[in-house]
């Protein structure tokens, strides 16, 4: 990353005129002024916040700079945050946060967590996505939490999104379910394709088609929650469920099903299965019966991408981490 010197080496001017330039530029002959800013703008400097005292510019060792994406507002992916805060401690490390909303202007985010001089980098969002990582931030170290690179080739810990749904599907059936109602998230998710792929592997080895299950696609955006006991109303026929389990997108639309299932007289698991996805940070034991998820490991994602910060690792592969099934009481023993 360029640095005060840089900047004034090419600009040919003291540290002194460029920390003028930063800080009050109406100190400056026009002519020199523009000749700075050309020199930052070539170089691609972010200020730093101790520029102010007339230092070079250098990474602040054994700090981890997290960019978070619309992560740690929500109570979904609070973990990855946590993780990596617990991991950087336990190593001598620190870490800080830079929240980034959808709204906010990416490069003036991005020159704010810079401005820090973080050794390291860990960009994570709420929800897998893909997404275009600013430039500037490859060079440091980076590391993608939760999210893959949209056009870079970036190192990346992902939830096995595939595997997890495997396990989850195939603990069902192999209990006895055969016709369960599949209500997935948005069909543009990655996630959702993932998991459908994940279903389909376990149907198949089940020697059950899974196209002539009954398959619903939830729309877009939180408002669509509320389409859910309609789909499930609508495979009940005089007070009979067309189908003997439920795999559900997440463990909101579980929440979902289970009132719409209960308000019926329809009992979990004794008349309906019901399989969730998430684990929610404290809900799962809370659903009556308690609800049998896959759990999307994100203190582990968290834990292994400050691992990746901290340990130097040069790798640009995306690994994918397990996501253990949970089987809990919404689900029959094999044993009944």
């Amino acid at each position: 990353m360029a640095s005060l010197k840089d900047v004034a080496k090419r600009a040919e001017v003291s540290l002194m005129t460029v920390s003028r330039a930063l800080n009050a530029p109406e100190r400056l002959k026009p002519e020199t002024l523009t000749r700075v800013q050309a020199a930052i703008a070539e170089l691609n400097y972010v200020p730093d916040l101790s520029a102010k005292k007339i230092r070079g510019a250098r990474a602040t060792p054994k700090t981890i700079g997290v960019l978070a994406l619309d992560t740690v507002t929500t109570p979904f992916s609070v973990e990855i945050t946590l993780s990596i805060e617990e991991t950087a401690r336990a190593h001598g490390w620190n870490s800080f946060v830079v929240n980034m909303f959808s709204d906010d202007s990416p490069e003036s985010i991005v020159d704010l967590l810079l401005s820090h001089r973080p050794g390291g980098i860990i960009y994570t969002t709420m929800g897998l996505r893909q997404v275009p990582v600013p430039h500037k931030l490859l060079t440091l170290p980076c590391v993608l939490a939760n999210c893959e690179s949209l056009h870079d080739r970036v190192a990346s810990y992902i939830p096995d999104d595939e595997q997890g749904q495997y396990d989850g599907v195939k603990a069902l059936l192999e209990a006895g379910y055969r016709r369960p109602l599949c209500l997935h998230l948005p069909a543009q998710n990655i996630a959702t394709r993932r998991r459908r792929r994940g279903l389909e592997r376990a149907c198949r080895e089940a020697s059950i088609d899974p196209d002539n299950l009954m398959h619903v696609y939830m729309g877009n955006g939180d408002a669509h929650y509320h389409d859910i006991p309609g789909s499930v109303l609508a495979q009940i026929h005089q007070g009979k469920p067309a189908f003997d389990s439920v795999i559900c997108g997440n463990d909101r639309i579980a929440l979902m099903v289970y009132q719409t299932l209960l308000g019926q007289g329809i009992r979990i698991p004794q008349d309906v299965a019901v399989m969730g996805y998430d684990n929610m940070v404290g809900i799962g034991d809370l659903f009556l019966p308690p609800l049998s998820t896959v759990q999307l490991p994100h203190y582990d994602i968290g834990r292994l991408s400050a691992l990746h910060i901290i340990n130097g690792e040069t790798h640009l592969n995306t690994v994918s981490v397990h996501s253990p099934w949970l089987k809990r009481a919404s689900m029959v023993q094999n044993d009944q």
